[in-house]
């Protein structure tokens, strides 16, 4: 199976920029990157990059500018399944993604909390992606007008992407990796609230 990791390097996490700077948000992104890729091991995985990364990685980098699902759509296809797997999952775990490349289907999603498709894996030859607005429902469709079977993967570990600044409570409460420590470093810490906890920066 082949593993691709798309990864933005241009704008990362743009709506995180209440509390870090454009630098800081690449920080951020590469962390959870080298999270995704540690859970990830033993699998070979292969990034794609929108430019050139200045960390080092222990993978292999692609460059390919396009949007998303020109990216993803580009590598799929042929007899060989494709796991795609975003680089935000910053609390994937190697246990979790096994169980997404163990599901049997032509098509195995983990959908994104938001209706997103946090991962794939690829079967059938005729699938193709569609990234924009609530992916997860493109994706079923999609599946269903090829006759591909499609089966749904229940993860929290997979289903949280991190894109806004509460989503980074859930790294603080069950993350293990690299982004846990980032965060703490930066100065992000819990803060409760009348309904939920969220996080605030202690410093900038």
């Amino acid at each position: 199976m082949r593993v691709v990791v798309p990864f933005g390097v241009q704008s990362p996490k743009t709506r995180l920029d209440s509390l870090f700077s454009l630098a800081k948000r690449r920080e951020l992104a590469v962390a959870m990157l080298h999270d995704v890729l540690d859970a990830l091991d033993g699998h070979d995985p292969v990034v794609v990059a929108d430019a050139p990364l200045e960390s080092s990685l222990d993978a292999p980098v692609e460059l390919d500018e396009r949007p998303l699902t020109d990216v993803v759509a580009a590598r799929l296809g042929g007899d060989e399944p494709v796991a795609v797997v975003m680089a935000d999952l910053a609390l994937a775990t190697s246990d979790s993604l096994t169980r997404l490349f163990e599901t049997p289907g032509d098509i195995v999603a983990a959908p994104g909390l938001g209706g997103g498709t946090n991962a794939l894996v690829v079967r059938h030859p005729d699938f193709t992606v569609d990234y924009h607005g609530a992916s997860i429902c493109d994706h079923r469709r999609i599946a269903s007008d090829i006759g591909a079977t499609f089966s749904e993967l229940d993860s929290m570990r997979l289903a949280i992407d991190i894109d806004k600044p509460r989503d980074l409570a859930e790294v603080l409460i069950h993350g293990e990796g690299r982004t846990k420590a980032w965060l703490i470093d930066a100065g992000i810490e819990l803060k409760e609230t009348d309904s939920r906890v969220s996080v605030s920066r202690v410093r900038r």
